[in-house]
């Protein structure tokens, strides 16, 4: 895929997913981890794992330490930072027993800062000099919106009292 044709995806994908997140709905719904899934699985095969010929892959070979940390670092920032949102997202079981969820304006701001994170993270490896990849970006919000979807669907699970995939 294009850079421009990625980074489409990637705004639509983002705008899609706090939209949805701002609206009240089910808490229990696990349908965000196939769009979650999905994205990593592109974010992969989006060109490839490895670099070797300047190409954007996800891990440069040219300077495989480095590219490895920062793969790792971006996967560990993008999980804390699907947590934290998790723990922002309003939570509550109606009458009837079913568990509900609405973003507030926390989960905004902590969109907000995951959205500074990608970029400075991103700006690091170019300052780095590694080959950047738009599959890595890809597979940073699959991991973010994964974490903090299947936080919220458990969280969802524990009020009403059901298993989580039951």
């Amino acid at each position: 895929m294009e850079t421009v044709q990625i980074s489409l995806l990637v705004l639509l994908a983002v705008v899609f997913v706090i939209y949805r997140q701002t609206r009240t709905r089910p808490a229990a719904g696990t349908g965000s981890l196939y769009t979650a899934g999905a994205m990593i699985v592109l974010g992969l095969v989006s060109g490839g794992l490895l670099d070797s010929g300047g190409s954007g892959e996800l891990i440069d070979t040219g300077h495989l330490a480095l590219s490895v940390t920062l793969f790792a670092v971006e996967a560990v920032a993008a999980v804390a930072l699907g947590v934290w949102r998790s723990r922002t997202v309003r939570m509550w079981v109606d009458d009837s027993g079913v568990a509900w969820s609405k973003a507030t304006g926390w989960t905004l701001l902590a969109w907000l800062a995951s959205m500074a994170t990608r970029v400075a993270l991103y700006f690091a490896g170019v300052a780095a000099g590694l080959t950047v990849s738009t599959g890595s970006v890809l597979v940073f919000l699959g991991l973010t919106i994964g974490t903090q979807a299947y936080l919220v669907a458990r969280r969802g699970r524990a009020l009403t009292g059901n298993r989580i995939f039951s």
